[in-house]
Protein backbone atom coordinates (compact mmCIF):
# COMPACT_ATOMS: atom_id res chain seq x y z
CA UNK A 1 0.00 0.00 0.00
CA UNK A 2 2.48 2.54 0.79
CA UNK A 3 3.86 2.15 -2.70
CA UNK A 4 0.63 2.51 -3.98
CA UNK A 5 0.86 6.11 -2.26
CA UNK A 6 4.08 6.95 -2.63
CA UNK A 7 4.39 6.57 -6.33
CA UNK A 8 2.06 9.29 -7.43
CA UNK A 9 3.55 11.42 -4.60
CA UNK A 10 7.10 11.18 -6.45
CA UNK A 11 5.87 11.79 -9.93
CA UNK A 12 4.21 14.77 -9.18
CA UNK A 13 7.11 16.15 -7.18
CA UNK A 14 8.90 14.92 -9.66
CA UNK A 15 6.76 17.11 -12.71
CA UNK A 16 6.70 20.56 -10.07
CA UNK A 17 10.82 20.36 -9.73
CA UNK A 18 11.45 19.79 -13.44
CA UNK A 19 9.12 21.71 -14.60
CA UNK A 20 9.57 24.60 -11.96
CA UNK A 21 13.43 24.55 -13.69
CA UNK A 22 12.08 24.62 -17.19
CA UNK A 23 9.55 27.57 -15.83
CA UNK A 24 13.09 29.50 -14.92
CA UNK A 25 14.96 29.39 -18.00
CA UNK A 26 11.97 30.17 -19.98
CA UNK A 27 11.71 33.25 -17.97
CA UNK A 28 15.01 33.98 -18.61
CA UNK A 29 14.31 34.00 -21.88
CA UNK A 30 11.68 36.59 -21.82
CA UNK A 31 12.68 39.29 -24.04
CA UNK A 32 12.68 36.98 -27.34
CA UNK A 33 9.04 36.39 -26.72
CA UNK A 34 8.45 35.17 -30.62
CA UNK A 35 10.25 31.88 -29.10
CA UNK A 36 7.72 31.24 -26.27
CA UNK A 37 4.43 29.81 -26.86
CA UNK A 38 1.58 31.22 -25.77
CA UNK A 39 0.80 28.71 -23.51
CA UNK A 40 4.44 28.75 -22.05
CA UNK A 41 3.89 32.70 -21.45
CA UNK A 42 0.82 31.43 -19.10
CA UNK A 43 2.67 29.20 -17.15
CA UNK A 44 5.56 32.03 -17.12
CA UNK A 45 2.85 34.18 -15.52
CA UNK A 46 3.97 32.44 -12.14
CA UNK A 47 7.09 32.97 -10.07
CA UNK A 48 8.99 30.68 -8.94
CA UNK A 49 9.27 29.95 -5.24
CA UNK A 50 11.63 27.75 -3.27
CA UNK A 51 9.61 26.48 0.01
CA UNK A 52 12.23 26.10 2.91
CA UNK A 53 13.41 27.32 6.18
CA UNK A 54 16.25 26.75 8.82
CA UNK A 55 15.33 23.09 9.12
CA UNK A 56 18.08 22.56 11.67
CA UNK A 57 15.78 24.12 14.34
CA UNK A 58 13.44 21.32 13.92
CA UNK A 59 14.44 17.91 16.80
CA UNK A 60 14.88 14.42 15.05
CA UNK A 61 11.45 12.95 15.35
CA UNK A 62 9.84 16.87 13.74
CA UNK A 63 12.14 16.00 10.67
CA UNK A 64 11.37 12.42 10.96
CA UNK A 65 7.30 13.35 10.98
CA UNK A 66 7.68 15.81 7.65
CA UNK A 67 7.40 13.08 5.42
CA UNK A 68 4.67 11.34 6.68
CA UNK A 69 2.59 14.38 6.40
CA UNK A 70 4.11 15.24 2.94
CA UNK A 71 2.30 11.65 2.17
CA UNK A 72 -0.74 12.75 3.88
CA UNK A 73 -1.00 16.01 1.98
CA UNK A 74 -0.36 14.20 -1.35
CA UNK A 75 -3.52 12.41 -0.97
CA UNK A 76 -5.17 15.61 0.17
CA UNK A 77 -4.36 17.18 -3.23
CA UNK A 78 -5.68 13.68 -5.06
CA UNK A 79 -8.78 14.69 -3.75
CA UNK A 80 -9.02 17.89 -4.10
CA UNK A 81 -8.59 16.68 -7.93
CA UNK A 82 -11.29 14.30 -7.81
CA UNK A 83 -13.35 17.34 -6.09
CA UNK A 84 -12.61 19.96 -8.72
CA UNK A 85 -12.15 17.91 -12.03
CA UNK A 86 -12.39 13.75 -11.91
CA UNK A 87 -9.33 11.38 -12.39
CA UNK A 88 -6.01 13.08 -12.31
CA UNK A 89 -4.30 10.74 -14.38
CA UNK A 90 -7.36 10.37 -16.92
CA UNK A 91 -6.99 14.03 -17.52
CA UNK A 92 -3.39 14.69 -17.76
CA UNK A 93 -2.29 11.75 -20.04
CA UNK A 94 -4.19 13.50 -22.20
CA UNK A 95 -2.41 16.80 -22.71
CA UNK A 96 0.63 16.12 -25.14
CA UNK A 97 1.89 20.24 -25.01
CA UNK A 98 4.22 20.11 -22.14
CA UNK A 99 3.53 23.96 -21.32
CA UNK A 100 -0.31 23.01 -21.30
CA UNK A 101 0.19 20.06 -19.04
CA UNK A 102 2.37 22.03 -16.35
CA UNK A 103 -0.48 25.19 -16.88
CA UNK A 104 -2.98 22.48 -16.19
CA UNK A 105 -1.17 20.93 -13.20
CA UNK A 106 -0.79 24.79 -11.98
CA UNK A 107 -4.80 25.20 -12.13
CA UNK A 108 -5.59 21.51 -11.07
CA UNK A 109 -7.97 21.00 -14.51
CA UNK A 110 -8.44 23.39 -17.97
CA UNK A 111 -9.33 26.38 -16.29
CA UNK A 112 -7.52 29.40 -15.47
CA UNK A 113 -8.14 30.02 -11.85
CA UNK A 114 -6.32 33.82 -12.74
CA UNK A 115 -8.89 34.49 -15.23
CA UNK A 116 -12.30 34.47 -14.51
CA UNK A 117 -11.61 30.91 -15.18
CA UNK A 118 -11.64 30.43 -18.57
CA UNK A 119 -10.99 27.46 -20.10
CA UNK A 120 -7.66 27.41 -22.21
CA UNK A 121 -8.19 23.72 -23.89
CA UNK A 122 -9.80 23.80 -26.83
CA UNK A 123 -13.30 21.93 -26.62
CA UNK A 124 -13.61 22.36 -22.80
CA UNK A 125 -16.82 24.25 -21.60
CA UNK A 126 -17.14 26.88 -18.60
CA UNK A 127 -16.09 25.20 -15.37
CA UNK A 128 -18.98 24.15 -13.34
CA UNK A 129 -19.89 26.19 -10.85
CA UNK A 130 -20.47 23.04 -8.42
CA UNK A 131 -17.19 21.75 -9.55
CA UNK A 132 -17.16 17.83 -8.88
CA UNK A 133 -19.46 18.04 -5.86
CA UNK A 134 -22.83 17.95 -7.36
CA UNK A 135 -24.51 16.55 -10.70
CA UNK A 136 -23.89 18.48 -13.63
CA UNK A 137 -27.50 18.04 -14.51
CA UNK A 138 -28.57 19.33 -11.39
CA UNK A 139 -30.28 22.81 -10.87
CA UNK A 140 -30.70 25.08 -8.25
CA UNK A 141 -34.60 24.45 -8.21
CA UNK A 142 -33.82 20.46 -7.98
CA UNK A 143 -31.57 20.60 -5.17
CA UNK A 144 -33.66 23.02 -2.79
CA UNK A 145 -36.88 21.33 -3.49
CA UNK A 146 -34.76 17.34 -2.48
CA UNK A 147 -35.61 16.69 1.16
CA UNK A 148 -32.13 15.42 2.60
CA UNK A 149 -30.85 16.49 5.85
CA UNK A 150 -27.60 16.30 5.00
CA UNK A 151 -27.56 17.70 1.62
CA UNK A 152 -25.98 21.04 3.01
CA UNK A 153 -23.51 19.77 4.98
CA UNK A 154 -19.74 20.41 4.41
CA UNK A 155 -18.65 16.86 4.17
CA UNK A 156 -20.92 15.34 1.59
CA UNK A 157 -21.06 15.17 -2.33
CA UNK A 158 -24.39 15.14 -4.25
CA UNK A 159 -24.89 12.12 -6.62
CA UNK A 160 -27.39 10.74 -8.91
CA UNK A 161 -28.55 7.47 -8.37
CA UNK A 162 -29.14 5.09 -11.51
CA UNK A 163 -33.17 5.93 -10.75
CA UNK A 164 -32.20 9.27 -10.77
CA UNK A 165 -32.80 10.59 -7.58
CA UNK A 166 -30.08 12.57 -5.69
CA UNK A 167 -28.16 11.36 -2.99
CA UNK A 168 -25.73 12.70 -0.47
CA UNK A 169 -22.56 10.60 0.20
CA UNK A 170 -20.22 11.41 2.73
CA UNK A 171 -16.52 12.32 2.07
CA UNK A 172 -15.34 9.74 4.23
CA UNK A 173 -17.19 7.02 2.42
CA UNK A 174 -16.97 8.48 -0.93
CA UNK A 175 -13.19 8.02 -0.23
CA UNK A 176 -12.81 5.47 1.51
CA UNK A 177 -10.03 4.07 0.25
CA UNK A 178 -7.87 7.15 0.31
CA UNK A 179 -9.19 8.40 3.32
CA UNK A 180 -8.25 5.67 5.27
CA UNK A 181 -5.03 5.95 4.25
CA UNK A 182 -4.39 9.38 5.64
CA UNK A 183 -5.96 8.35 8.85
CA UNK A 184 -3.53 5.45 9.60
CA UNK A 185 -0.79 8.23 8.58
CA UNK A 186 -1.41 10.48 10.82
CA UNK A 187 -1.49 8.70 13.77
CA UNK A 188 1.58 7.30 12.39
CA UNK A 189 2.47 11.40 12.67
CA UNK A 190 1.33 11.68 16.03
CA UNK A 191 3.49 8.74 17.11
CA UNK A 192 6.35 10.67 16.80
CA UNK A 193 4.91 13.94 17.77
CA UNK A 194 6.61 15.28 21.21
CA UNK A 195 4.25 18.33 21.74
CA UNK A 196 1.16 16.73 23.55
CA UNK A 197 -1.00 19.32 21.95
CA UNK A 198 0.15 18.48 18.28
CA UNK A 199 -0.03 14.88 19.19
CA UNK A 200 -3.41 15.06 20.67
CA UNK A 201 -4.63 17.13 17.44
CA UNK A 202 -3.33 14.70 14.56
CA UNK A 203 -5.09 11.84 16.72
CA UNK A 204 -8.43 13.39 16.81
CA UNK A 205 -8.19 14.59 13.16
CA UNK A 206 -7.03 11.15 12.28
CA UNK A 207 -10.63 9.85 13.85
CA UNK A 208 -12.25 13.05 12.07
CA UNK A 209 -10.90 11.90 8.76
CA UNK A 210 -13.23 8.96 9.17
CA UNK A 211 -15.89 10.29 10.58
CA UNK A 212 -16.78 13.67 9.28
CA UNK A 213 -17.04 15.39 12.20
CA UNK A 214 -14.49 17.50 12.89
CA UNK A 215 -15.39 19.48 15.76
CA UNK A 216 -12.93 18.08 18.43
CA UNK A 217 -10.21 18.23 16.44
CA UNK A 218 -10.52 21.86 15.79
CA UNK A 219 -11.25 22.73 19.29
CA UNK A 220 -7.46 20.51 19.67
CA UNK A 221 -6.07 22.32 16.93
CA UNK A 222 -7.09 26.19 19.06
CA UNK A 223 -5.57 24.60 22.34
CA UNK A 224 -2.19 23.93 20.30
CA UNK A 225 0.64 26.81 21.80
CA UNK A 226 3.63 25.19 22.32
CA UNK A 227 3.92 23.56 18.65
CA UNK A 228 6.73 23.78 16.64
CA UNK A 229 5.46 21.80 13.66
CA UNK A 230 2.15 22.86 12.80
CA UNK A 231 -0.08 20.77 9.77
CA UNK A 232 -3.78 22.09 8.51
CA UNK A 233 -5.72 19.18 7.00
CA UNK A 234 -9.10 17.88 5.91
CA UNK A 235 -11.64 19.56 3.88
CA UNK A 236 -11.87 23.04 4.37
CA UNK A 237 -12.51 26.03 2.55
CA UNK A 238 -15.57 26.53 0.74
CA UNK A 239 -14.60 28.78 -2.07
CA UNK A 240 -14.73 25.73 -4.99
CA UNK A 241 -18.47 25.59 -4.28
CA UNK A 242 -19.70 28.47 -6.32
CA UNK A 243 -22.98 27.34 -6.76
CA UNK A 244 -24.43 27.26 -2.97
CA UNK A 245 -20.96 27.45 -1.14
CA UNK A 246 -21.65 24.46 1.19
CA UNK A 247 -18.73 22.10 0.26
CA UNK A 248 -15.68 22.26 1.70
CA UNK A 249 -12.19 21.33 0.03
CA UNK A 250 -9.77 18.77 0.46
CA UNK A 251 -5.99 20.96 1.19
CA UNK A 252 -2.74 20.57 3.33
CA UNK A 253 -0.37 22.89 4.37
CA UNK A 254 2.87 21.49 6.48
CA UNK A 255 4.03 24.41 8.98
CA UNK A 256 6.97 25.62 10.89
CA UNK A 257 6.85 28.26 13.43
CA UNK A 258 8.69 31.04 13.30
CA UNK A 259 9.05 31.57 16.93
CA UNK A 260 11.08 35.58 17.55
CA UNK A 261 8.27 36.50 14.82
CA UNK A 262 5.11 34.78 16.57
CA UNK A 263 6.15 36.60 19.99
CA UNK A 264 6.23 40.23 18.54
CA UNK A 265 2.60 39.19 17.96
CA UNK A 266 1.25 37.85 20.79
CA UNK A 267 -0.47 40.73 22.41
CA UNK A 268 -2.74 41.58 19.40
CA UNK A 269 -4.72 38.92 20.22
CA UNK A 270 -5.63 39.60 23.44
CA UNK A 271 -7.21 43.16 21.84
CA UNK A 272 -9.91 41.53 20.23
CA UNK A 273 -12.93 42.88 22.10
CA UNK A 274 -11.53 46.26 22.26
CA UNK A 275 -11.54 46.42 18.38
CA UNK A 276 -14.83 44.39 18.13
CA UNK A 277 -16.29 47.51 20.20
CA UNK A 278 -14.94 50.51 17.97
CA UNK A 279 -15.81 48.65 14.61
CA UNK A 280 -17.42 51.74 12.76
CA UNK A 281 -21.01 50.41 12.10
CA UNK A 282 -24.16 50.00 14.23
CA UNK A 283 -24.11 48.39 17.60
CA UNK A 284 -26.46 45.63 16.66
CA UNK A 285 -23.55 44.30 14.11
CA UNK A 286 -21.00 44.25 16.51
CA UNK A 287 -23.26 42.75 19.63
CA UNK A 288 -21.44 39.34 19.87
CA UNK A 289 -18.21 39.15 21.94
CA UNK A 290 -15.52 37.45 19.49
CA UNK A 291 -13.01 34.32 21.79
CA UNK A 292 -10.43 35.66 23.46
CA UNK A 293 -8.41 32.36 23.10
CA UNK A 294 -7.31 33.51 19.31
CA UNK A 295 -3.55 34.17 18.65
CA UNK A 296 -1.47 34.84 16.13
CA UNK A 297 1.64 33.58 14.84
CA UNK A 298 4.12 33.18 12.12
CA UNK A 299 5.01 30.12 9.98
CA UNK A 300 7.15 29.65 7.43
CA UNK A 301 5.16 27.21 4.81
CA UNK A 302 7.09 24.29 3.60
CA UNK A 303 4.42 22.45 1.20
CA UNK A 304 0.88 23.65 0.09
CA UNK A 305 -1.34 20.82 -1.45
CA UNK A 306 -4.71 20.55 -2.87
CA UNK A 307 -7.00 23.67 -2.57
CA UNK A 308 -4.35 25.58 -0.75
CA UNK A 309 -2.02 25.20 -4.07
CA UNK A 310 -4.67 26.24 -6.63
CA UNK A 311 -4.19 29.50 -8.81
CA UNK A 312 -3.69 32.08 -6.08
CA UNK A 313 -1.75 30.88 -3.24
CA UNK A 314 -2.76 31.86 -0.07
CA UNK A 315 -0.24 33.83 2.36
CA UNK A 316 -2.48 33.68 5.53
CA UNK A 317 -4.43 31.29 7.26
CA UNK A 318 -7.44 32.05 9.95
CA UNK A 319 -9.26 28.56 11.33
CA UNK A 320 -11.24 27.33 12.02
CA UNK A 321 -13.93 27.93 9.88
CA UNK A 322 -16.99 25.98 12.02
CA UNK A 323 -18.69 29.08 13.75
CA UNK A 324 -19.65 27.00 17.36
CA UNK A 325 -15.20 26.64 17.17
CA UNK A 326 -15.02 30.44 16.77
CA UNK A 327 -17.40 31.72 19.41
CA UNK A 328 -16.17 29.17 22.01
CA UNK A 329 -12.40 29.75 21.55
CA UNK A 330 -11.95 31.99 19.15
CA UNK A 331 -9.44 31.25 15.68
CA UNK A 332 -6.02 30.57 15.11
CA UNK A 333 -4.19 33.38 12.45
CA UNK A 334 -1.64 31.68 11.01
CA UNK A 335 0.69 34.28 8.83
CA UNK A 336 2.76 32.70 6.28
CA UNK A 337 5.89 34.26 6.59
CA UNK A 338 8.11 32.88 3.82
CA UNK A 339 5.47 33.08 1.09
CA UNK A 340 3.96 36.71 1.74
CA UNK A 341 7.44 37.97 1.83
CA UNK A 342 8.17 36.30 -2.05
CA UNK A 343 4.79 37.60 -2.96
CA UNK A 344 5.98 40.88 -1.69
CA UNK A 345 9.21 40.80 -3.65
CA UNK A 346 8.28 39.49 -6.88
CA UNK A 347 4.61 40.87 -7.37
CA UNK A 348 3.28 43.60 -4.89
CA UNK A 349 6.58 45.82 -4.96
CA UNK A 350 7.06 45.73 -9.11
CA UNK A 351 3.12 46.37 -9.14
CA UNK A 352 3.86 49.53 -7.23
CA UNK A 353 6.52 50.74 -9.80
CA UNK A 354 4.23 50.48 -12.63
CA UNK A 355 1.07 51.76 -11.16
CA UNK A 356 1.38 53.68 -8.11
CA UNK A 357 2.17 57.57 -7.94
CA UNK A 358 6.20 57.91 -7.64
CA UNK A 359 5.83 60.28 -4.37
CA UNK A 360 3.69 57.41 -2.66
CA UNK A 361 6.07 54.48 -3.32
CA UNK A 362 8.20 54.97 -0.50
CA UNK A 363 5.08 54.02 1.38
CA UNK A 364 5.50 50.63 -0.21
CA UNK A 365 7.02 48.80 3.46
CA UNK A 366 6.90 44.80 3.64
CA UNK A 367 5.93 45.77 7.07
CA UNK A 368 2.61 47.25 6.14
CA UNK A 369 1.96 43.94 3.76
CA UNK A 370 2.22 41.72 6.44
CA UNK A 371 0.04 43.88 8.76
CA UNK A 372 -2.73 44.05 6.43
CA UNK A 373 -2.53 40.39 5.79
CA UNK A 374 -2.10 39.60 8.89
CA UNK A 375 -5.40 41.77 10.28
CA UNK A 376 -7.68 40.28 7.49
CA UNK A 377 -7.46 37.18 9.39
CA UNK A 378 -8.21 38.83 12.68
CA UNK A 379 -10.82 40.07 11.27
CA UNK A 380 -12.77 37.22 10.09
CA UNK A 381 -13.45 36.84 13.99
CA UNK A 382 -14.72 39.99 14.30
CA UNK A 383 -18.21 41.72 13.45
CA UNK A 384 -21.33 38.91 14.43
CA UNK A 385 -21.46 34.98 13.55
CA UNK A 386 -25.32 35.17 13.49
CA UNK A 387 -27.85 37.38 11.59
CA UNK A 388 -29.93 39.71 13.71
CA UNK A 389 -33.22 38.82 12.38
CA UNK A 390 -33.51 35.18 12.72
CA UNK A 391 -32.14 34.14 9.14
CA UNK A 392 -29.50 32.07 10.80
CA UNK A 393 -25.75 31.92 10.51
CA UNK A 394 -24.75 34.67 7.97
CA UNK A 395 -22.80 31.55 6.30
CA UNK A 396 -26.62 30.08 5.95
CA UNK A 397 -28.56 33.21 4.95
CA UNK A 398 -25.88 34.73 2.35
CA UNK A 399 -25.05 31.06 0.47
CA UNK A 400 -23.17 31.35 -2.72
CA UNK A 401 -22.40 34.72 -1.86
CA UNK A 402 -20.97 34.58 1.36
CA UNK A 403 -17.40 33.87 1.07
CA UNK A 404 -17.14 37.16 -1.63
CA UNK A 405 -18.60 39.41 1.26
CA UNK A 406 -16.62 37.66 4.20
CA UNK A 407 -13.51 38.01 2.54
CA UNK A 408 -14.57 41.40 1.93
CA UNK A 409 -15.28 42.35 5.06
CA UNK A 410 -11.65 40.85 6.70
CA UNK A 411 -10.07 42.79 4.14
CA UNK A 412 -11.33 46.32 5.03
CA UNK A 413 -12.01 45.64 8.61
CA UNK A 414 -8.16 44.36 8.23
CA UNK A 415 -7.00 48.18 7.22
CA UNK A 416 -9.18 49.50 9.72
CA UNK A 417 -7.49 47.81 12.78
CA UNK A 418 -3.95 48.57 11.27
CA UNK A 419 -4.90 52.19 11.00
CA UNK A 420 -6.11 51.96 14.76
CA UNK A 421 -3.28 50.50 16.07
CA UNK A 422 -1.10 52.83 14.81
CA UNK A 423 -2.82 55.31 15.77
CA UNK A 424 -2.63 53.88 19.29
CA UNK A 425 0.72 53.39 19.22
CA UNK A 426 0.16 49.40 19.61
CA UNK A 427 1.92 48.72 15.56
CA UNK A 428 5.07 50.44 15.83
CA UNK A 429 7.50 50.73 12.34
CA UNK A 430 4.78 51.93 9.88
CA UNK A 431 3.04 55.02 9.38
CA UNK A 432 -0.86 55.08 8.07
CA UNK A 433 0.10 56.53 5.10
CA UNK A 434 2.10 53.49 4.63
CA UNK A 435 -0.47 50.95 5.29
CA UNK A 436 -3.01 53.02 2.92
CA UNK A 437 -0.46 52.94 -0.13
CA UNK A 438 0.31 49.50 0.44
CA UNK A 439 -3.36 48.32 0.68
CA UNK A 440 -3.84 50.26 -2.50
CA UNK A 441 -1.14 48.27 -4.30
CA UNK A 442 -2.19 45.07 -2.32
CA UNK A 443 -5.71 45.62 -4.10
CA UNK A 444 -4.69 45.63 -7.83
CA UNK A 445 -2.25 42.89 -7.13
CA UNK A 446 -5.31 40.83 -5.87
CA UNK A 447 -7.70 41.92 -8.78
CA UNK A 448 -5.97 40.25 -11.06
CA UNK A 449 -6.79 36.94 -9.77
CA UNK A 450 -10.08 38.81 -11.92
CA UNK A 451 -13.78 38.62 -10.49
CA UNK A 452 -14.42 34.61 -10.52
CA UNK A 453 -12.82 33.97 -7.10
CA UNK A 454 -13.85 35.14 -4.03
CA UNK A 455 -11.21 37.51 -3.28
CA UNK A 456 -10.74 38.42 -6.17
CA UNK A 457 -14.86 39.86 -6.29
CA UNK A 458 -13.88 41.15 -2.76
CA UNK A 459 -11.33 43.00 -3.66
CA UNK A 460 -12.84 44.18 -7.15
CA UNK A 461 -16.08 45.60 -4.63
CA UNK A 462 -13.52 47.60 -2.41
CA UNK A 463 -11.32 48.91 -5.39
CA UNK A 464 -14.81 50.43 -7.08
CA UNK A 465 -15.92 51.48 -3.51
CA UNK A 466 -12.87 53.31 -2.94
CA UNK A 467 -12.60 54.87 -6.54
CA UNK A 468 -16.24 56.13 -6.05
CA UNK A 469 -15.50 57.86 -2.87
CA UNK A 470 -12.30 59.67 -4.02
CA UNK A 471 -10.05 57.45 -1.87
CA UNK A 472 -7.54 57.87 -5.17
CA UNK A 473 -7.15 59.42 -8.41
CA UNK A 474 -6.06 58.24 -11.67
CA UNK A 475 -2.90 60.17 -13.00
CA UNK A 476 -2.90 61.12 -16.63
CA UNK A 477 0.61 59.00 -16.75
CA UNK A 478 -1.31 56.07 -15.54
CA UNK A 479 -0.82 55.84 -11.93
CA UNK A 480 -2.67 55.77 -8.87
CA UNK A 481 -2.39 58.23 -6.15
CA UNK A 482 -3.94 58.08 -2.84
CA UNK A 483 -5.92 60.29 -1.02
CA UNK A 484 -5.09 60.05 2.73
CA UNK A 485 -8.17 61.45 4.02
CA UNK A 486 -10.83 60.40 1.92
CA UNK A 487 -9.38 56.71 1.86
CA UNK A 488 -10.17 57.10 5.67
CA UNK A 489 -13.77 57.79 4.84
CA UNK A 490 -13.84 54.78 2.48
CA UNK A 491 -12.81 52.60 4.86
CA UNK A 492 -15.18 53.11 6.97
CA UNK A 493 -18.09 53.56 5.06
CA UNK A 494 -17.13 50.54 3.44
CA UNK A 495 -16.97 48.54 6.68
CA UNK A 496 -20.11 49.65 7.82
CA UNK A 497 -21.81 48.78 4.63
CA UNK A 498 -20.31 45.11 4.64
CA UNK A 499 -21.55 44.91 8.16
CA UNK A 500 -24.49 45.48 7.43
CA UNK A 501 -25.13 43.38 5.00
CA UNK A 502 -24.10 40.28 6.67
CA UNK A 503 -25.96 41.06 9.98
CA UNK A 504 -28.98 41.46 7.82
CA UNK A 505 -28.38 38.47 6.23
CA UNK A 506 -29.73 40.07 3.31
CA UNK A 507 -29.35 37.63 -0.02
CA UNK A 508 -30.73 39.70 -2.92
CA UNK A 509 -28.54 42.62 -1.54
CA UNK A 510 -26.01 41.12 -1.13
CA UNK A 511 -26.60 39.65 -5.05
CA UNK A 512 -27.39 42.51 -6.42
CA UNK A 513 -24.51 44.76 -5.26
CA UNK A 514 -21.98 42.05 -5.90
CA UNK A 515 -23.06 42.12 -9.76
CA UNK A 516 -23.12 45.32 -10.20
CA UNK A 517 -19.76 45.93 -8.63
CA UNK A 518 -17.96 43.02 -8.53
CA UNK A 519 -16.22 43.29 -11.98
CA UNK A 520 -13.76 45.16 -13.98
CA UNK A 521 -13.62 48.55 -14.79
CA UNK A 522 -12.56 49.80 -18.20
CA UNK A 523 -9.75 52.47 -16.27
CA UNK A 524 -8.31 49.66 -14.13
CA UNK A 525 -8.40 47.22 -17.22
CA UNK A 526 -6.09 49.44 -19.06
CA UNK A 527 -3.65 49.57 -15.67
CA UNK A 528 -3.73 45.78 -15.82
CA UNK A 529 -2.66 45.48 -19.35
CA UNK A 530 0.93 47.56 -18.19
CA UNK A 531 1.50 44.73 -15.80
CA UNK A 532 1.10 42.33 -18.60
CA UNK A 533 3.49 44.22 -20.92
CA UNK A 534 6.12 44.79 -17.76
CA UNK A 535 6.17 40.58 -17.27
CA UNK A 536 5.59 41.20 -13.51
CA UNK A 537 4.10 37.78 -12.21
CA UNK A 538 0.26 36.83 -11.35
CA UNK A 539 1.35 34.84 -8.72
CA UNK A 540 3.70 31.81 -7.68
CA UNK A 541 4.43 28.47 -8.06
CA UNK A 542 6.55 26.34 -5.37
CA UNK A 543 9.53 23.93 -5.72
CA UNK A 544 8.69 22.24 -2.42
CA UNK A 545 9.09 18.48 -0.89
CA UNK A 546 11.54 16.31 0.42
CA UNK A 547 14.21 17.71 -1.65
CA UNK A 548 13.48 21.01 -1.88
CA UNK A 549 14.08 20.10 2.23
CA UNK A 550 17.28 18.22 2.39
CA UNK A 551 15.43 15.38 3.65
Amino acid sequence: MKKFILLPALILLAVWVNTGCKQKQNTNQANNTDTISEMQKKVNEYAVVKLTTDMSKLTDKEKQMIPVLLEISQIMDDLYWMETLGNKWAFLDTIKDAATKQFAIINYGPWDRLDENLPFIAGIGKKAPGANFYPADMTKDEFEKWNDKNKASQYTLVKRETDGKLKSIWFHEAFEGKIKQASELLLKAAALAEDPGLKKYLELRSKALLTDDYFASDMAWMDMKTNTIDFVVGPIENYEDELFGYKAAHEAAILVKDKEWSKKLEKYAAMLPALQKELPCDPKYKQEVPGTDSDLNAYNILYYAGHTNCGGKTIAINLPNDEKVQLAKGSRRLQLKNAMQAKFDKILVPIADVLIDPSQRANIKFDAFFGNVMFHEVAHGLGIKNTINGKGNIREALKEQYSGWEEGKADILGLYMVTKLIEKGELQGITVEDAFVTYMAGLIRSVRFGAAEAHGKANMMCFNFFEDKGAFKLNPDGTYKVDMEKTRQAMNEWSAFILQIEGEGDYQQAVDYMAANGKVRDELKTGLEKLKTANIPKDVVFEQGLATLGL
